[in-house]
């Protein structure tokens, strides 16, 4: 399986990242969808899984020994279109529509078969695991082995399914499929902890059987170590635990969870753009 831009320095993918947090930053100012929080803490993650971990050809999406991506937590879509765009599956300018009347490109993904490189609709917590889970038994099934991962957030582990899922990947002895969790601290109305407490969140996968690691969640040097130690386990499947920061690149929206739902200003814009552009 060809994975075209496959292993890209840690430099460049900062640079990637950068650049990309400027136009989730964009777009969500100009077509007033929020979110911008959750898609700030997890990018790094989807950037680096999209150009050094996914084994993907960008120009055949649909390819049957590609891997499968599912974005669990599916209100970080504006981040996915982003990511997907700048790796080649569609033109860059498709994303200018975000957010328009009739447009595929909105709050969450849609269904398969309207954007290149989206496997499911998701965005009701508690779905996107299940369904990666279920491809990852196909894969095994029908001897392709292509492998599959889900990236859910920490709110969205509050869903009784979640843990369903977590319950039945071991039995199964799904290797092939590995859990990426955007622990950012928050969910849409206050600290996790607060408002359903998951500690110890590493012990409990562990106790369900799953092969954990924790991680810093914007640091690629640990997230190569993370998904390079993932593959090499032949009997259950894993989960990266990576501790991220809502807001992420950006000081005034970092660990502030109004930027959950808010929409900045002209003048949070600039601001924000401003100070972008002077990192990596």
């Amino acid at each position: 399986m060809s994975n075209l831009l496959k292993q890209k320095s840690f430099k460049e993918l900062k640079e990637i990242a950068n650049q990309l947090r400027r136009r989730i930053i964009e777009t969500g100012a100009n077509s007033k969808i929020p979110h911008i929080g959750s898609c700030l803490s997890c990018l790094d993650l989807l950037v680096y899984l999209y150009w050094n971990e996914l084994e993907i050809d960008p120009l055949k999406p649909n390819d049957i020994k590609r891997d499968r991506f599912l974005l669990s937590k599916g209100h970080g879509a504006p981040a996915l279109f982003q990511v997907l765009a700048e790796r080649g599956f569609f033109e860059k300018d498709r994303l200018l529509e975000f957010g328009q009347p009739g447009s595929v490109f909105h709050e969450h993904p849609p269904k398969p078969g309207l954007i290149p490189g989206i496997e499911a609709a998701t965005g009701s917590l508690g779905h996107g695991f299940s369904m990666a889970l279920g491809m990852a038994v196909a894969s095994k099934i029908s001897d392709k082995m292509f492998r599959c991962y889900a990236m859910l957030s920490d709110g969205e582990c509050n869903e009784g399914s979640i843990w369903e899922a977590a319950l039945l990947a071991p039995t199964l002895k799904l290797h092939n499929l590995t859990v990426i969790i955007d622990f950012n601290k928050w969910q849409a109305t206050g600290r996790s902890e607060e408002i359903m407490s998951l500690q110890p969140l590493y012990l409990k996968w562990e106790a369900f059987g799953w092969h954990v690691q924790e991680i810093n969640g914007h640091s690629f040097n640990e997230m190569e170590l993370a998904f390079n130690n993932a593959k090499e386990i032949k009997h259950k499947p894993s989960v990266i635990v990576a501790n991220t920061i809502k807001g992420k690149g950006v000081s005034f929206m970092e660990d502030d969870n109004n930027w959950h739902y808010r929409i900045p200003d002209r003048e949070e814009l600039k601001l924000a753009l401003e100070e972008l552009g002077s990192a990596l």
